[in-house]
């Protein structure tokens, strides 16, 4: 979610981050609506809603991923983000503790770009497809650890064994602790995969004519939410929930 240097600037990212958040922005209000307002929408609990959640989602992370080599002040990045992350952990706890995110997105990204600054160096030497392949084969294999399992979605390929599951800082790993709850939790396995994902796609690219592509703009008001996105996702809870109240 973190900006990138300016004299190199590519656009379009911009445009698919802020295309993105305008998605994370219509989701979030139909999951106060639904969750807080209790509106009878049955077909935001479907697959098909969870498709669109998750869409947005790997978005973020992988492009996320993607531009960490593009910025610069890279622990400062990585701080602030995390910060951001435990903001928002703080707020609602206080707030609504029934809603609480632990662990959110946030805390994700910001963990992740904190961990590059130490891993960039040994993955440098890792070429770049085979670390592109590598890291999706490991997200697809750990989307289940969460849930007990390695494997993706329906498919659980092998249980793993409970002792993992046993505290808070498992649970921060993937390795859920029973009665944990968060209405946003995105723990490092396997999600450091797909931002893994994104890193290597960047590397892979890299010098290609694609990434000229990306430069130019074609949206303006789009990438202009792109270039801001993380001032967004920090004020877009209160300002929907504010919103509603206003007019429900």
């Amino acid at each position: 979610m973190g900006d990138y240097m300016n004299k190199k600037r590519y656009e379009k990212l911009d445009g698919i981050r802020g295309f993105a958040l305008l998605n994370m922005i219509v989701y979030h209000t139909v999951w106060d609506l639904v969750y807080l307002y209790q509106f009878p929408w049955d077909w935001y609990r479907s697959e098909g809603a969870y498709a669109w959640q998750q869409g947005i989602c790997w978005t973020f992370i992988f492009l996320s991923g993607f531009c960490w080599a593009l910025g610069k002040h890279t622990w400062k990045r990585g701080i602030t983000v995390f910060l951001c992350g435990a903001v928002i952990t703080l707020a609602t706890l206080l707030v609504m503790p029934q809603n609480r995110v632990v662990f959110g997105v946030l805390t994700l990204t910001g963990s992740c770009m904190l961990l590059m600054n130490l891993l960039d160096r040994q993955l440098q030497k890792l070429p770049s497809l085979a670390g592109l392949c590598g890291s999706i084969l490991l997200f697809l294999l750990t989307r289940n650890v969460n849930d007990g399992y390695l494997g993706f979605e329906r498919m659980n390929l092998l249980k793993l064994p409970e002792a993992l599951y046993e505290n808070l800082f498992t649970t921060y790993l993937g390795f859920m602790e029973e009665d944990f709850h968060s209405t946003d939790y995105f723990s490092l396995i396997p999600w450091l995969f797909l931002f893994l994902s994104g890193y290597f796609m960047f590397r892979f690219l890299k010098g290609k004519r694609v990434m000229e592509y990306l430069r130019g703009s074609l949206l303006l008001p789009v990438e202009w939410l792109g270039r801001h996105s993380l001032v967004i996702y920090m004020l877009h809870q209160p300002l929907i929930y504010l919103g509603l109240e206003l007019m429900l």
